[in-house]
């Protein structure tokens, strides 16, 4: 069997649009399983906000992993290894939150099992609650608040006028930080070089694998960079046109068994 690994990206791929998983694809990945490949969910979201999915596939039991924070951390989220983590700077918080409120553009992060936030009531950040299912906690400073480790921060605003912080913020931090959009309305900050190709690289040296043996499925901004590190990087039907570009093959939407059509095709066949 050529391919080892199966990476999905969650929001716009494994999951249609009314956010479920359709019994079609979790019988495929349950037949990946069954031939022994390695599942990955690798997502933007935070660790609690993923391990949902992995329950719901059944990974907490038969054995998965879960690239949370964008690669910012990796667990076996059968023991709860930790197999890789990289967090922000501490000395970068009041950085960000001055840049943050310099270019009128709200922010958050997260705490365990919450979103933390200087404007609980930013409907981009209701979005990110709705998606993670995390309460939200208003706090008065974000810097003198988060004083935890961090693997990701999101500035949030309008796509349009983001897309001009995005540049601005890279301008500022870029050398320190890794800057990206995720969404149109979401701005990641992570630390250097983390991405979730880079993460993937970690986690197939954990394994003894090769990119070629890895499988990719994704959709979003963020999903770029592992689709084009993976032996085979899919692009969703529905996927942003900077995706397609770059994948080495496009299947069916998510709306339409995107993902079992890949397991069909490239692992059971």
């Amino acid at each position: 069997m050529k391919y080892k690994v199966l990476v999905l990206d969650i929001d716009g791929t494994l999951v249609n649009s009314k956010k479920e998983i359709t019994l079609a694809t979790k019988e495929g990945i349950a037949l990946a399983l069954d031939k022994g490949v390695k599942v990955v969910i690798a997502s933007g979201r935070p660790t609690p906000g993923v391990l949902p999915i992995a329950r719901e596939l059944e990974l907490t039991k038969r054995g998965g992993y879960i690239l949370s924070f964008n690669g910012g951390k990796i667990i076996n989220c059968q023991t709860k290894e930790i197999i890789y983590e990289k967090n922000i700077s501490k000395d970068l918080i009041p950085v960000l939150e001055e840049l943050a409120d310099y270019h009128k553009v709200n922010m958050m992060t997260y705490e365990e099992e919450a979103i933390i936030t200087k404007t609980p009531n930013d409907s981009y950040i209701a979005i990110e609650a709705d998606i993670t299912k995390l309460p939200i906690k208003g706090v008065n400073s974000f810097s003198e608040y988060v004083t935890f480790p961090v693997p990701k921060c999101i500035m949030t605003g309008d796509g349009d006028y983001l897309e001009t912080v995005e540049q601005k913020v890279r301008q500022a931090v870029g050398e320190q930080l890794n800057v990206f959009r995720s969404e149109p309305f979401f701005l990641e900050i992570m630390p250097k070089n983390i991405d979730k190709a880079y993460c993937l690289g970690k986690l197939l040296e954990h394994f003894n694998l090769t990119r070629e043996e890895m499988i990719a499925c994704g959709d979003g901004f963020n999903d770029k960079s592992m689709i084009e590190f993976a032996g085979l990087g899919v692009a969703m039907e529905n996927a942003q046109p900077v995706i397609k570009e770059v994948a080495d093959y496009i299947t069916v939407s998510n709306d339409e068994d995107g993902v079992r059509k890949v397991i069909d095709e490239f692992i059971l066949s």
